[in-house]
């Protein structure tokens, strides 16, 4: 029997960023996948998608120059932009599996089940590890429901060679709503079956209002507050999606994106000692199973923390230092940004805009219409916002959301202004931002936010007053920041 100082289940984010720096530790590694190495998010998911998704957010950004100088549009060829998909995102396996043998780990191919805390049968052969961590994922949820054979999941729609013209969406979050924007965006008819009564419902939903209205005006149904009962396969081959109260939708494709579980049943956690649920993999604060030398990372895990790849990536480089050190500290989160990847984009970071709506005696929320004001810097978008959280009285920034074609990068620069809790000092003094851009725009509103809650200070008005100035100045003197702008740029 092979032994190793530490096995991973599953060779994804959670996996491999870990063990490269145990490896240079010194550590006997062994990555064991039932499927393609890399994981879901390098072959089916994030990798794939934004891949896909490029030409389409070029194509929005070119149609507002439509009349400002440009004079024809994009068309968009599916087939040919899938061939290139395939191309540069299926040679990742390949590439990450001789990288890991050149580093001398074992990679073993194969579906592992427990036989004991320290071992694992791998489709017959046994392993021992001293430490073994799980990092399998999550899959889609299927309704049990007649029919429920017919469904597809975002696996299947990322390798389509051709896109039917009539598609069905069952759930209204990120995974939907995306795949939804690019079918709308080749001219599809597209349906979006939701049993809620909203879309992405952990987002900002003035954002996600102007984000459906969007896909409405593309030609979009959104079917609200539904319960799906059957999904029926005709004789031409098309499905129909049938519920309660007369819901009964037809198309040649059902996508069901309506929840995501923890890919643990056929992994024999029993066997361990390993405790479980639908939602993941019980850890405490050092992503330590139930059972004391057998750990969990990424999506499988149960946590509130957002299921995404750079917390996976994130939760696997701790447990580099929870396994290759003597004592490590528990695991502690930086605020966790998140981007849908629909068009417009929508990114949030720290405290909701729900939560702060919640709480108007403990955050102040300033909203400034970014797009109008700084149109000649972020190729048009007009429409982009911002929305800024900060704490009452301190004005301290704790929370972020955003709408636009570079919300991802705005995000990313608000969490890393709060994350390091650069204040209105160091944000104006200890930085030079390139110009112009996009993000010295955003530099310039954060700041400019600051400035406004020194106007604030008592007196401020009765000085204001005093001085010779036109009536309109003086109120945007003394007025907080997002209104001063949106004074100035009307949209």
């Amino acid at each position: 029997m092979k032994k190793y100082d530490i096995i991973y289940i599953g060779s994804g984010h959670a996996a491999w960023h870990g063990a490269l720096i145990l490896k240079l530790m010194g550590k006997k590694i062994a990555i064991v996948d039932r499927d393609l190495i890399g994981g879901t998010c390098t072959n089916y998911g994030c990798d794939a998608k934004i891949l896909l998704d490029a030409p389409f957010e070029l194509k929005e950004a070119l149609e507002r120059y439509q009349g400002k100088g440009l004079k024809t549009s994009a068309e968009i060829d599916w087939t040919e932009l899938m061939a290139y998909k395939k191309d540069i995102i299926g040679a990742f396996p390949p590439v990450m599996e001789n990288l890991f043998k050149m580093l001398k780990f074992d990679v073993i191919h194969g579906e592992a089940k427990f036989v004991d805390n320290h071992t694992l049968d791998v489709d017959g052969e046994q392993i021992y590890g001293k430490k073994i961590v799980i990092c399998t994922g999550q899959t889609y949820v299927v309704p049990d429901i007649p029919g429920k054979e017919y469904f597809s999941g975002s696996r299947e729609f990322l390798s389509m060679d051709e896109i039917p013209d009539r598609v069905t969406c069952v759930g209204a979050g990120i995974i939907s709503m995306e795949i939804a924007t690019i079918c709308l965006s080749l001219g599809k008819e597209v349906t979006i079956v939701e049993q809620f009564g909203n879309a992405l419902n952990a987002y900002p939903q003035k954002y996600v209002a102007k984000v459906i209205e969007k896909m409405e005006d593309m030609g979009a149904k959104f079917i609200f507050n539904a319960t799906i009962e059957e999904l029926v396969k005709n004789a031409d081959g098309s499905l129909t999606l049938k519920g309660k109260d007369g819901l009964e939708v037809t198309s040649d494709w059902v996508l069901c994106a309506a929840g995501r579980r923890a890919n643990v049943d056929n992994l024999n956690l029993e066997a361990a000692g390993v405790e479980y649920s639908a939602k993941g993999v019980k850890v405490n604060d050092h992503l330590q199973t139930t059972c004391k030398n057998i750990y969990a990372s990424g999506d499988v895990v149960d946590k509130t923390i957002p299921k995404l790849t750079p917390t996976a990536e994130f939760e696997s480089n701790y447990l580099a230092m929870e396994l290759g050190l003597p004592k490590a500290p528990a695991i502690k989160y930086p605020k966790v940004p998140n981007v849908v990847f629909t068009i417009p984009r929508i990114g949030q970071v720290g405290i909701s805009v729900a939560e702060a709506e919640a709480n108007p005696k403990k955050y102040r929320i300033a909203e400034v219409p970014f797009g109008a004001a700084m149109s000649w810097t972020n190729k048009n978008d007009v429409d982009a916002s911002l929305t800024f959280i900060y704490t009452k009285p301190t004005n301290r920034l704790v929370g972020f959301a955003c709408m636009g074609d570079d919300a991802g990068i705005y995000t990313d620069i608000l969490t890393l202004i709060m994350n390091n809790h650069i204040g209105p000092v160091r944000l104006l003094l200890g930085n030079i931002w390139a110009f112009p851009t996009p993000t010295y725009g955003l530099y310039l509103m954060v700041a400019g936010m600051y400035a406004s809650f020194a106007m604030e200070l008592p007196g401020l008005d009765k000085i204001v007053n005093l001085l010779p100035l036109p009536e309109d100045m003086k109120k945007m003197a003394t007025q907080p920041m997002g209104e001063t702008i949106a004074m100035m740029f009307p949209h």
